[in-house]
């Protein structure tokens, strides 16, 4: 009889293999732990791109590559596919659906956002939001039906509403959406349906704010008005939403008529995070301390969109993957040196800039020193996205299907598959 051997190593528990889980399994593969990451989904999502899927320029395969493949070489690592329902951060363990209890000696929480619909959680069933590969697939699937029903439509009022989209939300994700799906309705679906004319398309962008990318320098935030301008994209600024049902998105006193909202106006942590029995803030987010461990618990961390961090001069790190990024190495070096609380230093991010794309030769950019717009701005958010991109793979298919659709003004996924994990039926259906 072989004896059981006995692992002594501190054993690491991550939830989440997002962009703060996965860095932290990275940085600690081959180390002197023992590390186990839990996930539901058995993929790892790039979220940048995710908005090109929705707007079919991607297949969900190309943005997305599984968690053991990227991870396969750390022979210290395990990883399971599970939804944990429980933690207990007095006793170290977790509770997963399945019924099974696990052990940690450090916790790195790391669950990433939902679709945050300010207190109106009805509007969920008719405004998609944009934070998983099925969202993606459903706003694709919505987009593609509204120009096959309008395709066939006689009625000229439904007509309009089926050829009228709104996107509420004018930051980073509105503003790519926005310019997408117009670039995807005029140039590439307009030509696909012959009894669809392009001057039908009604693109309508709502932002609660007087400008769009309201975290960019003002001459940025105008560069993009203009430029989405330049698609025929309507913007309606300073605006806030009062109603969203099955026949449009009211405004103030203005009511848009249409068949397809999609929400990109903000995001919240996951319930998860309320069973940590901690303080969070009113967002739902972990309130941290200044290194990311989680008050009285300095052996759980929390990372990337959990997490309210504040940084010295009182802002609040925004949930973008840098910022998860950088905590994830930042923790993994704790954990790995078994720095004590007392000798632990701040963490601080480094910011290197933001950037988003509007569309076909158009995005901005910005650093500290440096501002850009237009063609060079967007072949930046290029460069930067395919580097990151996880899989060498996905990375040669991206380019690949990115210079097919710049040459040829083209989109290659354009698919209606599947059933709605929505109700999306037309009044009409």
């Amino acid at each position: 009889m072989t004896a059981l051997t006995v692992d002594d190593r501190p054993h690491v528990v991550i939830v989440g293999a997002g962009f703060g889980g996965l860095e932290t399994a990275k940085a600690l593969g081959s180390e002197d732990v023992r590390v186990t990451i839990i996930d539901k989904r058995n993929h790892h999502l790039f979220q940048p791109l995710l908005y090109q899927v929705a707007m079919a320029g991607l297949a969900p395969s190309e943005i997305a590559i599984p968690i053991r493949s990227v991870l396969s070489k750390h022979a210290n690592i395990e990883i399971l596919m599970g939804e944990v329902v429980d933690l207990d951060l007095d006793r170290q363990e977790i509770d997963l659906e399945d019924g099974e209890r696990i052990g940690f000696d450090f916790l790195v929480f790391a669950v990433g956002a939902k679709n945050f619909y300010f207190g109106h959680d009805e509007w969920a069933e008719h405004a998609t939001g944009l934070k998983s590969l099925e969202d993606a697939i459903e706003i694709r699937r919505r987009v593609l039906l509204a120009f096959e029903r309008a395709e066939r439509e006689a009625d000229p009022e439904e007509r309009r509403r089926l050829l009228t989209f709104a996107i509420i939300g004018g930051g980073p994700t509105g503003v790519e959406l926005a310019g997408a799906l117009s670039e995807l309705s005029r140039h590439v679906l307009a030509r696909d349906y012959h009894r669809v004319d392009a001057d039908e398309v009604r693109v309508v962008l709502v932002e609660g704010l007087d400008r769009v990318l309201g975290g960019f320098a003002p001459e940025l935030s105008e560069s993009a008005k203009k430029q989405l301008e330049e698609l025929n994209v309507e913007l309606r600024l300073g605006k806030n939403v009062s109603k969203i049902d099955e026949d449009g998105v009211e405004i103030g006193d203005e009511r848009i008529e249409t068949r397809t909202v999609v929400w990109g106006a903000g995001v919240a942590p996951v319930g998860l995070a309320r069973h940590l029995d901690t303080p969070l803030d009113d967002r739902g987010r972990v309130i941290v301390e200044d290194d990311c461990s989680i008050p009285t618990y300095p052996e759980a961390f929390a990372i990337g969109d959990v997490a309210r961090f504040e940084a010295e001069d009182g802002s609040v790190l925004p949930g973008v993957s840098p910022v998860a990024m950088q905590q994830a190495r930042y923790v993994a070096d704790l954990i790995i040196r078994r720095t004590p609380k007392a000798a632990r230093r701040r963490f601080e991010y480094l910011d290197k800039g933001m950037m988003a794309t509007i569309g076909r030769s158009r995005a901005v950019a910005q650093t500290k020193r440096l501002r850009m717009s237009g063609p060079l701005a967007w072949l930046a958010w290029l460069f930067i996205h395919l580097w990151y991109l996880v899989g060498f793979k996905n990375r040669i298919f991206v380019l690949m299907q990115w210079v097919f659709s710049y040459a040829a003004y083209r989109r290659g996924a354009r698919l209606i598959t599947g059933q709605s994990h929505r109700s999306t039926k037309s009044p009409r259906d």
